[in-house]
């Protein structure tokens, strides 16, 4: 079973930054989802198991950095510049991610919410 801790998120005006955690049992391609009111789960960001493959959607490239510390089986997500519209929960996931498709992870992380006023 893997398991997944979600740290960092919080209240923050438009145009801040926050950084999420993950926290991982082991070490996996893992990716950040989220989930807005009203909306489905749609993919943020992905890195593979040794860091060396990112991807991002396209609404978040250059705000958003997703980074790892493979000693910790811990990943990050950097957001910076960040919009009203990245309000949301914001789900860690594992398990059988192809960083090539972006599909979601087999285990979830409870989520941590997001809110950024504007």
């Amino acid at each position: 079973q893997v398991q997944l801790v979600e740290s960092g998120g919080g209240l923050v005006q438009a145009g801040g930054s926050l950084r999420l955690s993950c926290a991982a049992s082991g070490r996996y391609t893992m990716g950040w989802f989220r989930q807005a009111p009203g909306k489905e789960r749609e993919f943020v960001a992905a890195i593979s198991w040794n860091g060396g493959s990112t991807a991002y959607a396209d609404s978040v490239k250059g705000r958003f950095t997703i980074s790892r510390d493979g000693a910790k089986n811990t990943i990050y997500m950097q957001m910076n510049s960040l919009t009203p519209e990245d309000t949301a929960v914001y789900y860690c996931t594992a398990g059988g991610i192809d960083i090539t498709r972006a599909n979601p992870g087999t285990y979830w992380g409870k989520g941590t919410l997001v809110t950024v006023s504007s």
